[in-house]
């Protein structure tokens, strides 16, 4: 499935209005966390998932406090 949606001024931001069936889909509110997760086909919009979330948290932490091996790894 594919929708389009167009990106728009959001007071001093910028956002996209996500149509009632996106919602639905996700099972999301006004006032929800959602994740843009980077994929082979693109960029992914989910739900907030609290277990991903903490996982997440953790790899930043990881990433910030072995920044320099990571980029010696990376090169």
């Amino acid at each position: 499935m594919a929708t389009a949606v167009k990106i728009t001024t959001i007071g001093n931001s910028v956002g996209i209005i996500l149509p009632k069936e996106i919602l639905n889909r996700l099972h999301v509110a006004k006032g929800d966390t959602l994740y843009l997760t980077d994929s082979p086909e693109g960029v992914q919009l989910s739900a907030y998932n609290a277990a991903f979330a903490q996982k997440l948290d953790a790899l930043e932490q990881v990433m910030r406090e072995n920044r320099d091996v990571l980029k010696k790894l990376a090169e």
